[in-house]
């Protein structure tokens, strides 16, 4: 499989420049197009907190959203008229309560979303959820690029974080393309179960289905010394080098890793590279 429809999502300018240069970079790689959705979004959420809210403040709030949008809309024809790449712009409005929906029903006719880290100085709280509606409820991956990275559309060493979760998996099967052009995979099992079907191969049967979709590929079995997984995987990418993480995302509930933490959550507050992932 190839990627053919690239999609993604701005609503500030100010942050726009990283991501469409990325998703720009990667159209080219793959003879892709490239969908911008420029969203203005409503964070006064006046229509859902008080529902007898003056009509014209409702209405408002929602050309202040339009202005957003038709703003970032012009820095994103500015900046990608600069490309080479195939691409088409379109603008949308949305309250912060339902932006999912309009990023959904986008991204679910997309082979890959290119998507801002949504953590971050300055980060609105768009971010979080318009990356949750790309994963859920269209069912598309998205590779995070973090702020200032620069594009790699064919990442040569690419570093997976493997626990045999179906996550994991449909990550891996989502980055093939890239995973086969590589000319290093890093397989990194932390810490694997002393009990089950591989426990005297972690690793070793994934690496057979990578081989024969002809990826050159390593495993790495690594000790969880650092207090989180994410801690142990940034290292080791920052130590092999690595273009690109691909990893299963939100292993829990999306709820408790917002207020409990986990490997999703803190891998993109402090992701230094692109994280490709999928649910």
């Amino acid at each position: 499989m190839a990627y053919k429809s690239l999609f993604t999502v701005l609503t500030d300018t100010k942050l726009s420049d990283t991501v469409l240069a990325h998703a720009s970079a990667a159209s080219n790689a793959n003879n892709a197009h490239l969908d911008v959705l420029c969203l203005g979004v409503d964070r006064s959420q006046t229509g859902y907190y008080y529902a007898g809210a003056n009509a014209m403040v409702m209405q408002e709030t929602i050309n202040r959203a339009r202005e957003d949008a038709d703003a970032v809309e012009q820095h994103a024809i500015a900046t990608l008229e600069k490309t080479d790449a195939r691409w088409g712009t379109e603008t949308s409005v949305a309250q912060l309560a339902d932006l999912g929906r309009h990023v959904a029903a986008r991204a679910r006719f997309a082979d890959l979303c290119i998507l801002n880290k949504p953590y971050g100085n300055d980060h609105g709280a768009e971010f979080e959820p318009i990356l949750e509606a790309a994963l859920f409820e269209g069912q598309c991956p998205v590779l995070v690029v973090p702020e200032d990275s620069d594009p790699s559309p064919t990442p040569q060493k690419i570093l997976i974080g493997w626990n045999e979760s179906p996550e994991a998996m449909s990550a891996i099967r989502a980055a093939l393309p890239m995973l086969s052009a590589a000319t290093t995979v890093h397989i990194v099992v932390i810490d694997p179960p002393t009990h089950g079907p591989n426990r005297s191969d972690p690793g070793g049967v994934l690496s057979q289905f990578l081989a024969r979709h002809g990826v050159r590929c390593e495993i790495g079995v690594l000790s969880k010394t650092l207090p989180r997984v994410s801690d142990v995987l940034n290292r080791h990418a920052r130590d092999m080098d690595a273009d690109m993480i691909v990893m299963g995302a939100y292993g829990h509930s999306r709820f408790r890793e917002a207020i409990l933490g986990g490997a999703t959550r803190y891998m993109l507050e402090q992701a230094e590279i692109p994280v490709f992932m999928a649910h």
